[in-house]
Order: structure tokens, then sequence, then C-alpha cells
């Protein structure tokens, strides 16, 4: 008997057809899948640093139009590149199983953040990143970095820079966690809302593409994630706004960890709720309320203004 088809878009990325095989594998005994490589706008546009863009969905609006259009069935996203509001008639399906949330430091000479010497050339692309670093040290010279992982880590072995903060799970994902020369703790530098995590993003009411991927989901990571992403859509941020998340499901309850910095590192508003109830929405507008209360309001604002 044939199997049914489906049809999964992702990114070109090496990166992204990991992820995207990650879920192709687990459909195959049922499925018969075929996966369509979209180039999205942050694919197309390498000559500019991300926040310059100013477009919200720089990695997934491409992707999101096949998928409404009808010409995939689902796409494979890494859950920090997917905006917190979808497009109408659009939904997450299945959050897979979390990899390591953590940002990491590759560096020349496997040397640590606080062992590189002063003014050291340290690249990111994220402006989360950004004040970050600069809040541990302010003598660092933090550049703007493009391109795929192979890409940066090429500029970094030609001598280009003296370090690269990348997310743990691309690496680990990829065979390369080897390369890791020191692995930022959450008191030291926070993840991106949904770091780490892989998302399957389908059309409201398919379900046969609910019911095929609803083996994929995982509860842990699903609370955590929507928790975070709940804190992000109240603070009105984006992937390019220098906010942080990390939700954690323990024994006593639904953890959630919050950032938002300052563009040079000076203001770091943190926060931290439990939740014995695990309602991660709540949870997440909640200690976003909190923060705003601390005067993240005005740090954001302050932000924007700038951009």
């Amino acid at each position: 008997m044939r199997k049914e088809k489906i049809v999964i878009g992702t990114r070109q990325s090496k990166l992204a057809l990991f992820q995207t095989n990650l879920v192709a594998n687990r459909l195959k005994d049922d499925f018969e899948v075929e996966i369509v490589k979209i180039k999205t706008t942050g694919d197309k546009i390498l000559d500019s640093a991300l926040s310059d863009i100013g477009e919200r969905g720089l990695f997934t609006k491409e992707i999101e139009e096949a998928l409404l259009d009808g010409k995939i069935d689902m796409a494979v996203h890494s859950m920090k590149d997917l905006p917190t509001e979808l497009p109408a008639g659009l939904m997450i399906g299945a959050i897979l199983e979390r990899e390591d949330p953590r940002d990491v430091l590759i560096s020349k000479g496997n040397l640590s953040l606080l062992d590189l010497p002063k003014r050291a050339k340290v690249a990111t692309s994220s402006l989360r990143r950004r004040a970050q670093l600069l809040a541990l040290r302010k003598d660092l010279n933090v550049v703007d970095i493009r391109g795929n992982l192979d890409t940066r880590l090429k500029k970094l072995d030609a001598g280009d820079v003296d370090a690269i903060v990348l997310a743990a799970s691309g690496l680990i994902r990829l065979g390369l966690a080897e390369r890791i020369a020191e692995r930022f703790s959450a008191d030291e530098m926070l993840s991106a809302v949904g770091q780490g995590a892989i998302g399957i993003e389908m059309r409201e009411g398919d379900e046969r593409i609910k019911d095929a991927i609803a083996p994929l989901g995982h509860k842990e990571t699903s609370l955590a994630v929507r928790a975070e992403r709940a804190f992000l859509h109240r603070l009105e941020g984006g992937c390019q706004v220098p906010v942080a998340a990390l939700g954690v499901l323990e024994d006593e309850g639904l953890e959630l960890f919050g950032l938002v910095a300052s563009l040079d590192g000076n203001r770091i508003i943190k926060g931290w709720m439990i939740d014995e109830e695990i309602r991660p929405e709540k949870l997440g507008v909640d200690l976003a309320e909190n923060l705003l209360g601390k005067g993240a309001d005005e740090v954001l604002k302050g932000i924007r203004g700038a951009s």
C-alpha cells in the first residue's frame, strides 16, 4: 500500500536541513516525506546586520507563505526564529525535545571570555548577546557577523575575529561540540526565547498533519517555550531586541527566568518567577509585567527610538 505523502518546508542551511531530517526520519515509517528547501529574506541579505533589516519573520516569512499556499504541508523551524505572532491560519503543531539552550564561546586558542586579550574582537549577530557580552566585559570590541555556521567558523579560523558566540544546540547537532571553549551559565548570558528547540508549524484545522506530528511533541519543552514566548510577546520584542528568557520545568512547578538589556549592556533588568500550577502563558505575562515595573519599558523604548 502506497504511503501518504508529507511535504516539509525548511531553510537551506546545513543546520536547518539537519533539524528537518530529525523530523522527517521520525515520520518515514508511516509517510512518504519530501523536503523542500526555501530561501528566506534573512538568508538572502547577508551584507547587513539583522537588526538593521528591521523586519520580523526574517527566517520564516517565505516558508510560511508556502505553507499558506499549500505548497508544503508543514514547516520545521528553530523556535528562536519564529515570531510570537504567527500569520492567520497557522499554528505551532509540535515542539520537539530541546537541546542544550545555552550560548557558548568559540575562540582562537580555546580561551575563555575572561582570558581573551583586551579589546578582543568578539563576533555575534545578536543584540541580546552583544548586550550581555558588554555587561561582562566593557572592553570587548563586539562586531557583527552574518552567514551560516560554517561561514562563521571559517571567519574565526581565518583570524578575522578573536571569538564568536553561538548557540550550543547548533554545534552539538552538527557534531562540532569539540569547538566549544566555554559554555555560559544563565547568570552570565541568558539564552534567546526558544533557543535549542525545534518547532513544527502547520495550517490550522489540518487534522492529518496534527495527528502525524503529535507523537513528536515534548511536553516539558513545549511548556517552557510557551512561557518564554508569552514573555517576549508581552514585551513586544522580536529576535533582534535584547530580550532573553529560559523556562525550566521542575518538581516545584514551571520556572521562568527573564532579562531585558540596553544595547550597551549598562542596564540589565532580570527577573524570575515560578508557577506551581504550570500556566505557561500566564507565567510569561506575569514575569514581563514584573520587569516592566522595574524599568524594562524605558529600556525598550530607548532601543526602539534609536533604531
